[in-house]
């Protein structure tokens, strides 16, 4: 099969390998009718996440046609249509009884040589195409995927719904989704989001079915933002243009105090001063605390700060007083997707959610690595690629 696979830094290619085949009896093949690019795909494009290794499949957002299914699989069925999140839960462990599917202790064998080194860290659960540090599952920019626990992670979307509409129940609505209830925020309520690529878009929407008052949203790419601006009624930001700091054109505008929560849904490699860069260059820090910083600062006291974007290992200088002193609370993790995935798709079908209006690049699979390139450089006002096999 032709699949997307990863030998380094920006070098992505298009090639033939092995098709997947089953491996456990709760296994099922997918032929993939669409794929997206994620924005946390561009850790990886860029050489920034470790245990990454030469051939491995990238994707975790993926649907498609069910080809073929293990014989204890019982919760669909060959030819059923399906998403598939892009954790691997096993829906029997003690988080995934919780609903905690993010944190499944049973689904991730290969934990890569660092937690292996630091045994106190509880591994995380599996994903897909996202390094052998989450599992080393190949990915579903390709062709066909093989599916681990198909019981608990597939679920059938109706056929009066087209794939793009339903192609982000995999990961970023309910990423955005999840940042918004974490944050606490409703009716009457303010939210600074920082970030205005996908997952920050998705958590706009979100609030916006929140009934969330006013919504900040802070980015550097004008096009993003002039979007945010159109499509959810945001106040645009621009922290390449102002001479002011985010949070402090934020304070600004809420009478000093800040918004009742900031969603962080940039993560670990937000832009921040010379320091930051010099920091991460010489492995003092690991992520850039540069969004996280902003956040602390645009919150108001007794506020919540929700982190959507991904962190790796450790960040320098956290602002630990100013966040004890204004009495904030921190909310974070990978989503629980397959929580969600009922309540969002009636959202979708009476029309209260509309994830596909940002896509902005439609293209076939053998030009993935062109899509990775406009996405990375946010060229040709790119806001969201969907690949198609």
């Amino acid at each position: 099969m032709r699949a997307l696979t990863y030998h380094g830094a920006r070098d992505v290619r298009v090639e033939r390998v092995p098709d997947p085949i089953l491996h456990q009896e709760d296994d099922l093949l997918l032929r993939i009718t669409a794929t997206a690019i994620c924005g946390s795909d561009l850790h990886l494009y860029r050489g920034k996440m470790p245990a990454m290794k030469d051939g491995d499949i990238l994707g975790h957002e993926f649907m498609g046609v069910v080809e073929e299914v293990g014989p204890a699989v019982t919760a669909v069925k060959q030819g059923d249509r399906v998403v598939v999140p892009f954790v691997i839960a096993c829906g029997k462990c003690f988080f995934c009884t919780r609903e905690q599917y993010a944190c499944c202790e049973t689904t991730n064998p290969d934990q890569g040589a660092t937690l292996k080194q630091r045994r106190h860290i509880t591994p995380p659960a599996a994903l897909f195409g996202y390094s052998h540090l989450y599992g080393g599952v190949a990915g579903g920019q390709a062709e066909f995927v093989r599916v681990p626990k198909a019981n608990v992670g597939p679920f059938v979307i109706p056929g009066s719904l087209a794939d793009e509409q339903v192609l982000f129940l995999t990961d970023i609505l309910p990423t955005g989704y999840q940042a918004v209830l974490n944050a606490g925020v409703g009716p009457g309520d303010s939210v600074a989001i920082f970030g205005a690529g996908p997952v920050g878009l998705m958590a706009a929407a979100c609030a916006r079915l929140a009934g969330v008052d006013t919504i900040y949203q802070v980015d550097e790419a004008q096009y993003r933002l002039d979007f945010a601006e159109a499509t959810y009624g945001v106040v645009p930001i621009n922290f390449g243009y102002d001479d002011i700091q985010p949070s402090e054109r934020i304070l600004a505008l809420t009478s000093g105090r800040g918004a009742d929560a900031s969603i962080d849904a940039i993560g670990f490699e937000a832009k921040g001063s010379t320091g930051d860069e010099v920091l991460t260059a010489i492995k003092a820090e690991t992520s850039s605390g540069a969004a996280l910083r902003q956040c602390i600062a645009a919150t108001r006291r007794g506020g919540v700060v929700s982190i959507a974007g991904v962190y790796a290992g450790f960040v320098h200088a956290f602002l630990i007083g100013d966040a004890f002193d204004k009495g904030l609370t921190f909310k974070m993790g990978q989503t629980h997707v397959q929580r969600y995935l009922p309540l969002l798709l009636d959202r979708i079908e009476n029309g209260d959610l509309r994830p596909d209006v940002i896509i902005s690049h439609r293209m076939e699979l053998d030009h993935a690595a062109e899509g990775y390139r406009l996405f990375n450089e946010m060229s040709d006002e790119c806001r969201k690629v969907v690949l198609t096999p």
